[in-house]
């Protein structure tokens, strides 16, 4: 077996495996991998989770609360705090335990996945987690690798074989890896079995390249394709495999409501002591005289007159502290989470969001940021894969100075229609065959046959050229260029054109110094080379070119190649002179032009979010050229945008003069945006070296430019970039909200900065799926989202934080002034059950209920006014309190009464959109209370120890005056939210009307502007 040297580390409570070789104890971990952040084991999961949860204030308030009632003499039990905390501890508890399971789970399945490793003499299957260092795995064709193999042979006689790299760096095209040269001709179980072998390599790192070379080594996560199987050698497993290093945990994203709930718990917080501590400086100045300090009626024990007077006032501030505690919600938490994870599903459950050609719906990955969709000021883009499709589609071509163009499948000449009966390819004369020659042979393509009986690696590729399907070809390249280009000649041309035989003699791979590639072959008449070179220009364009060799200049260019490519010192500075020796005195025989499509309605997207006052960036690694052309294709720059450009800047003074520049020409456009009557907007072009210098000492500079802009455009970012670039408006003074989308691994890092991160479920592999908070399938549902779910959630929530403070409120003002009747005697003047079950049965489920299903305007009018995204109506709620005197208990259960009635009467109000489900909750609600009341104070329950509520709500129904004081109290609290709901619901039509003239000016404006 072979051994794999290289040095370990221990990561948390992976076991280690150790080796002894040449007197060196050697630690290598177990090939288990944790790509999610999950925080919980079976283990610590009781005592983690409760510490969790009381970091919190409400949670941690509470327990406080709790524990005073137990060491005091307090007026009311302390089940009314106990209770209402474990409900919420537990809930709270399972929903984390429930999210962390999937945790687990996810990763159990990439840790279980099966694999067959060569063990004993054969092959055996066993787990993915079970692989140690040295194993030797056998990996079959659209397999990923299960870690960081060496590779020692393929099926292929040449031992190469083909990878993606889709989920490690965004990139789909087909690369070429070659079997270590000593290992090749191991291609049974039984010859790698008695192999004998060091392996020599680097201690981990993330370099994704550097050790043993890109040629050797197959990366965890990559998938083999066009090969039938490989062996390699594990060399790297778990954490310290080469996708586990670069894996950066996702961040804990808080929303801003999230945010100011804590704010306002603290405010009220404040109130609360507020109460008490007046409340005990009131009760000492009424006792102040002899005759209410110890009444007749209450005469003091001989104990409480010698207590300390201080441990008195602070006993009595509790007491106040525990009497008006409710007016901290201790179920407002475990009501918001469960508001967001059950609201959370209506995004997957959207048809309108679920793409039927991949069979992909929307995904969501985390249920807390849901509202802040609805609050998005700014949208940071990709552009490839994310407003184009990634795949490429031949447009045109010049040969011979002569402009070509598809049509039907057909190269003809530009101002000329296809006229050919017979499907052929008309009037093709020399450099025009030279030129599909050069396009059909210059690339790195691979082929692969859907027919099992067909061959994968070697044999002749060109015995399916007669009597065999084109049909069932599939094509794998190294660029989607290439993959176009042969795709197209494919269709251009005759079969029996190219039924030539070449031989393949030398690759010169494509390198971003030389910017080209090419091949030398061997044809019937001698030898040739075709190399590529990239033009500039607005579509993605290729100059193709060729050089014909003799036989002893070929001879001459081998021995050049060979010397370089066997150098053991500056091998890659003699293989650049070898390379720029053989691509010389090149024939131009023309270029061709390729196009990334554009997904389906982006520039009805991108429109929708601008009219909704969302300002779009895009962040791309293409060109300038080619980035701008395809802003001005999908709407983001249109034709008579003042284009401003901060490009190819050396310094940092030579930046910020062209800053300055910029910013007065912004800012002298602004005058004549008025008195003209039409809009004058501003499109800035920035490119990755220049936005380096600008962010270096000039922020502020560029942030007055950006802002002046209606769209941004970035070019030749680099991923840490985009994220810089996020962070910059992050973080500004503003502190707008953010949102980032993209669908590649060089995408993750803006993705993860932003407040709210998008993935795309593209081509380009699906790390930023699994890095996002949520997911979808094409850039056309995010209009959906934001407009749509977002204003949805930020409402819902909204309502529902100031709802529950509502209520809180409402429920313990009464208390707070009926301690001015009782002589602050911390009489309570609810019964303890009441106060207990009021959070938690009698006022939950209609807000809860509300906030899920509640929408103000309906879905098709927020899509088609995107105007209505600025305007978020949220609801307001007053209170007011009216008394009627009665006994002590009859008067709370009265007051109780009106509270439950009113606080549900008063949502119902606010209602928009019902639902049967807002009807049973609502009205089911207030009969609950009231059947739960009968049979609470009609009974006498044995385990009870005293029942102050006997047949006290039976006595108070049974009063005319009762019923008539609870309708009438209930009528005249509601009656200005009544009036108020009037007059705004007019106001509001009025704003809505005002909205829809103010985008339909905006949108005839952007017309007449040819947009």
């Amino acid at each position: 077996m072979p051994s794999c040297i290289h040095g370990g580390f221990k990561y948390g409570l992976l076991k280690p495996t150790y080796t002894l070789l040449n007197n060196l104890f050697l630690v290598f971990i177990l090939n288990v991998v944790f790509f999610c952040l999950f925080q919980y084991t079976i283990w610590n999961f009781v005592p983690k989770n409760l510490f969790e949860q009381f970091r919190r204030i409400a949670n941690f308030y509470f327990l406080v609360i709790f524990l005073v009632q137990l060491m005091i003499d307090t007026p009311t039990s302390p089940v009314t705090s106990g209770l209402p905390l474990f409900f919420v501890i537990t809930v709270t508890a399972i929903k984390q335990g429930y999210e962390d399971w999937l945790r687990h789970k996810a990763d159990n399945e990439v840790n279980g996945a099966p694999v067959f490793v060569v063990r004993s003499g054969s092959l055996v299957q066993t787990r993915s987690k079970n692989i140690r260092v040295g194993d030797i795995v056998r990996v079959a064709k659209d397999e990923t690798f299960p870690a960081d193999l060496a590779l020692l042979s393929s099926d292929r006689g040449d031992g190469t074989c083909h990878i993606t790299t889709a989920s490690l760096d965004g990139e789909t095209n087909l690369k070429t890896h070659y079997s270590v040269a000593e290992t090749t001709v191991c291609q049974s179980v039984s010859q790698l079995e008695s192999l004998q072998a060091v392996v020599e390599c680097q201690q981990p790192e993330a370099d994704l390249y550097r050790p043993l070379g890109p040629e050797n080594l197959l990366l965890r996560g990559a998938r083999l394709k066009n090969t039938k199987e490989i062996f390699g050698v594990a060399v790297y497993t778990g954490m310290e495999s080469k996708m586990a290093l670069n894996y950066k945990c996702k961040s804990q994203k808080r929303s801003a409501v999230e945010k100011s709930m804590n704010t306002f718990l603290i405010i009220y917080l404040g109130i609360l002591l507020f109460e008490a501590i007046l409340s005990t400086i009131l009760k000492y100045a009424w006792q102040a005289e002899d005759k209410w300090d110890e009444p007749f009626y209450n005469q003091k024990t001989e104990q409480e007159r010698n207590s300390s007077p201080i441990l008195k006032f602070i006993s009595d501030f509790l007491a106040f502290l525990v009497l008006y505690n409710f007016i901290i919600p201790i179920s407002l938490y475990v009501t918001v989470e469960m508001q967001k994870f059950l609201g959370s599903f209506f995004i997957g459950w959207d048809l309108d969001l679920y793409h039927e050609e991949s069979d992909q719906k929307a995904q969501v990955n985390t249920s807390d940021l849901n509202e802040e969709l609805g609050q998005v000021e700014y949208v940071f883009t990709d552009k490839t894969g994310t407003l184009t499709e990634n795949e490429m589609h031949f447009r045109e071509c010049s040969i011979n100075g002569t402009k070509y163009r598809e049509v039907n499948g057909k190269l003809v000449p530009e101002g000329m229609t296809d006229d050919s009966p017979d499907g052929s390819t008309p009037h093709l004369l020399g450099e025009e065959l030279l030129f599909l020659k050069a396009v059909s042979l210059c690339h790195t393509v691979q082929i692969s046959y859907d027919q099992p009986d067909c061959p994968v690696g070697g044999g002749d590729p060109f015995s399916h050229a007669n009597g065999f399907s084109s049909n069932h070809m599939e094509y794998y390249a190294s660029s989607p260029d290439e993959k176009a280009l042969v795709e197209a000649t494919k269709r251009s041309t005759r079969v029996s054109l190219f039924a030539l035989r070449y031989k393949l003699l030398h690759v010169l791979e494509f390198d971003s110094d030389r910017r080209r590639m090419s091949v030398i072959l061997q044809t019937p008449s001698g030898n040739s080379t075709l190399p590529y070179t990239v033009c500039f220009k607005g579509l993605r364009t290729l100059v193709v070119a060729c050089r014909h060799f003799s036989p002893e200049e070929y001879i001459d260019v081998d021995r050049h190649l060979n010397a370089a490519r066997t150098a053991l010192q500056q091998r890659e500075e003699r293989l650049q002179e070898a390379f720029s020796y053989i691509e010389r005195d090149l024939h131009l025989l023309g270029a061709t032009g390729v196009e990334d499509k554009l997904q389906d309605k982006v520039q009805e997207t991108i429109e929708a979010l601008r009219l909704a006052g969302i300002k779009v960036w895009v962040l791309t690694g293409d060109k300038h050229e080619t980035a701008v052309s395809v802003s001005l294709s999908c709407g983001h720059f249109h034709r008579t945008m003042n284009i401003l450009e901060l490009l190819q800047q050396r310094s940092d003074n030579e930046c910020a003069e062209q800053l300055r520049r910029l910013a007065r020409r912004a800012i002298q456009k602004k005058a004549p945006k008025i008195k003209e009557d039409h809009v004058i907007q501003h499109g800035l072009v920035v490119d990755g070296a220049s936005l380096s210098l600008a962010l270096r000492e000039h922020e502020k500079l560029f942030m007055e430019v950006c802002k002046n802009c209606s769209a941004v455009l970035c070019c030749r970012m680099a991923p840490l970039q985009k994220a810089k670039v996020v962070r910059l408006f992050k973080t500004s003074p503003e502190k707008p909200i953010t949102l980032a989308i993209g669908d590649g691994a060089n995408d993750v890092s803006m993705i993860q900065e932003a407040h709210v991160g998008i993935g795309i479920m593209g081509k380009e592999g699906r790390q930023a799926v699994r890095n996002s908070d949520y997911a979808i399938a094409r850039f056309k549902f995010l209009a959906k989202l934001l407009l749509v779910h977002g204003h949805f959630y930020y409402i819902r929530i909204a309502t529902l934080v100031q709802y529950f403070f509502y209520k809180n409120v409402c429920f313990i003002t009464p208390q707070f002034l009926y301690q001015f009747f009782c002589l602050f005697s911390q009489q309570t003047l609810y019964d303890s059950v009441y106060l207990t079950l009021y959070n938690i049965c009698f006022t939950s489920l209609p807000i809860l209920v509300y906030s899920l299903f509640e929408q103000l305007v309906h879905p098709h009018v927020l899509q088609n006014k995107p105007g209505l995204y600025e305007i978020k109506c949220i609801h307001s709620f007053n209170i007011e309190l009216h008394f009627t005197m009665f006994g002590n208990w009859t008067f709370g259960t009265l007051v109780f009464t009106v509270m439950v009635i009113t606080v549900t009467l008063k949502l119902a109000l606010e209602t928009h959109f019902w639902t049967w489900m807002n009807h049973f909750v609502t009205w089911g609600s207030i009969a609950f209370y009231f059947i739960f009341s009968l049979f609470y104070g009609g009974i006498i329950w044995p385990f009870l120890h005293t029942q102050d509520m006997y047949f006290v709500f039976v006595h108070l129904l049974s009063s005319g005056s009762a019923w008539f004081a609870i309708i009438i109290i209930v009528i005249t609290c509601l009656f200005p939210d009544v009036v108020k709901k009037i007059f705004y619901r007019h106001l509001s039509m009025l704003t809505l009307d005002c909205s829809e003239m103010k985008q339909r000016f905006l949108s005839s404006k952007i017309a007449d502007k040819g947009f």
